[in-house]
């Protein structure tokens, strides 16, 4: 009985220890690889937001623009009905 205590024991161990070792070099590789295409759409990400930023930006210059020339165009169709 003792012996099967002690054998589970040493078998328990054994097999904790081969749970906490470190991942192999494929699995290493794959992690290496994630983190750089995590990396890379982030910085994509960046890029679309900014290109976003630069877009919302025209597009309010234009519609200023034509509130602009709207009331212009308004302006002068008052000029000819007075």
């Amino acid at each position: 009985m003792n012996k099967m205590l002690i054998a589970a024991a040493a078998s328990s161990v054994l097999l904790l220890a081969g749970c906490a070792s470190g991942p192999d070099e494929a699995t290493t590789a794959q992690l290496d690889e994630l983190n750089n295409q995590v990396s890379q759409l982030s910085q994509n990400v960046e890029a679309l937001q900014a290109e976003v930023s630069k877009s919302g930006d025209a597009a309010m210059a234009a519609q200023e623009e034509a509130a602009r020339a709207n009331e212009r165009i308004d302006n002068i169709a008052q000029s000819y009905t007075k």
